[in-house]
């Protein structure tokens, strides 16, 4: 970790510019875009940087919305991960303890990623002006990343080569804890499966026709009978994104389904996904219809590196905890009422915690809150989502951690995580990832064995199991 003048530089510096970043998440909470659509989001991303001082090159994979800030020269080469893309349906009122749209059917920020993508900014950008400062070495890059949700913004940035010379990455993301990240999550394949039949009178000649929704039915039936036979920590899910109309008198000629394959490698969600090809074949066979199966995107599985973990972690302890105050603690207590007790336990699980760092007291969400730090026991544990991170961290050691910015039992993807995205303790916990962040960036800017051990951990893991991109290079990321 850094020397205690140099944390204390750092964190300084970080607090005097928390304000500007505190407002710059709040726009993007606001702007709430979609995948692949972050138009103001990345324009004032991108303008924050330039006013910082750091060269910006855009367009990056042919994503309008992505875009690479960089400040200073030579090695280390240090990449911060930045997102800002919202949800579809998860408009909700800021601030609040109870489901209030602000805009019925808009989308929202359900994940956090207006927290993510500037805490991550603040973070490059006080370690840039650290660096220069103190004459030291070193590239700090800000990577701007768009549709991660559904979209998989970073695996076309890295199929494009843009982490082709990164020394390490570093990101966080909002969650109800403080501490390091440390998962081997799945892989995700995601296809849709469109079918084609023939339209007919249902009542006067449905022998005539031939039900496209009959097979998507079947598909999905076939599906839920391959669960039982597909490796235990693998997920399949799905969602009907065309029913072939609302007229029950008329057989549907078209319908689609949207499938994600999901396995703790990418060679098993690519087995697991080709028998859900067989199925949706004969579910084709049985109804006299045709499927196209159309690839859609992908996400490998993360590389966890203990190494950059440790780091962080001890960067956390030297912190101390996120300095909540008793308003802060208030509203987390009235979303948490919102809450089953199951639903508390639950999130506890989840997130593997055991006990907290400071306090040395087993956590048991009695405080909605989290005050201390998840203690690191320097082991990767299972976590059954899926993030385009793992692609990052596929090219160059990566390290992630959480922020506690939601009250304890927070879900992703709820309107929760809305209410509470503008929140004074949501900012409080931003401002301490970046912290956290900006300091593990200094260890690698200031000490080569770190780095050295952090990229021998990354060869070791990587010699394996070489990267392959999941996503063909005839997918264009303008198509999705």
């Amino acid at each position: 970790m850094p020397d205690t003048a140099a944390l204390q530089s750092l964190t300084k510096a970080i607090d005097a510019l928390a304000p500007e970043f505190t407002t710059l998440s709040d726009k993007i909470w606001e702007f709430a875009e979609l995948k692949f659509n972050e138009v103001k989001s990345s324009e004032l991303l991108v303008k924050t940087l330039k006013q910082n001082g750091f060269s910006v090159r855009q367009n990056i994979a042919g994503m309008k919305t992505a875009f690479i800030g960089e400040y200073g020269c030579g090695k280390p080469v240090i990449a911060f991960l930045g997102e800002y893309d919202a949800l579809a349906g998860m408009s909700q009122t800021a601030g609040v303890d109870r489901p209030v749209a602000t805009e019925p059917g808009g989308s929202g920020h359900g994940c956090g990623h207006n927290l993510l993508g500037s805490g991550s900014m603040l973070a490059a950008i006080a370690l840039a002006r650290h660096l220069e400062a103190n004459g030291l070495p070193g590239t700090v890059r800000y990577y701007g990343c768009p549709g991660e949700e559904g979209g998989s913004g970073k695996t076309f940035m890295v199929r494009a080569g843009a982490f082709a010379d990164v020394d390490a990455a570093l990101t966080w993301h909002p969650a109800p804890f403080n501490g390091v990240r440390s998962t081997h999550n799945l892989a995700v394949l995601e296809y849709y499966y469109r079918f084609k039949g023939i339209a007919a009178h249902a009542a006067n000649a449905a022998h005539l026709g031939r039900s496209a929704l009959d097979a998507v039915e079947l598909m999905n039936v076939g599906v839920n009978f391959l669960r039982e036979h597909m490796p235990q920590d693998c997920r399949v899910h799905y969602a009907i994104t065309d029913t072939g109309g609302r007229a029950a008198n008329v057989v549907q000629a078209n319908a689609e389904v949207l499938y994600l394959v999901r396995a703790p490698e990418m060679s098993q969600a690519l087995a697991l996904a080709e028998r859900v090809d067989h199925v949706a074949r004969g579910a084709a066979m049985m109804t006299g219809t045709e499927v196209e199966i159309i690839f859609d995107t992908a996400a490998t599985n993360l590389l966890p590196n203990l190494t950059l973990e440790n780091a962080i972690h001890d960067n956390l302890v030297s912190i101390g905890p996120v300095p909540f105050d008793e308003s802060d603690i208030d509203f987390a207590r009235k979303i948490q009422a919102t809450f089953t007790d199951e639903a508390i336990k639950s999130s506890i699980r989840l997130y593997q915690i055991k006990k907290d760092v400071f306090s040395n007291e087993k956590i048991d969400g009695s405080t909605p809150l989290h005050l201390g730090l998840r203690d690191f026991e320097g082991q990767s544990h299972f976590r059954a989502g899926s993030t385009d991170v793992g692609d990052v961290s596929r090219v160059t050691p990566t390290a992630q951690c959480w922020a506690p910015a939601w009250a304890i039992g927070t879900n992703p993807h709820t309107w929760q995580v809305v209410a509470q995205g503008r929140s004074a303790g949501a900012h409080k916990a931003m401002i301490h990832a970046a912290k956290a962040l900006a300091a593990t960036g200094l260890d690698l800017a200031t000490s080569p064995e770190l780095l050295a051990d952090a990229k021998e951990e990354w060869l070791e893991k990587t010699r394996e199991q070489p990267y392959v991109c999941p996503i063909p290079d005839y997918i264009s990321p303008a198509a999705l």
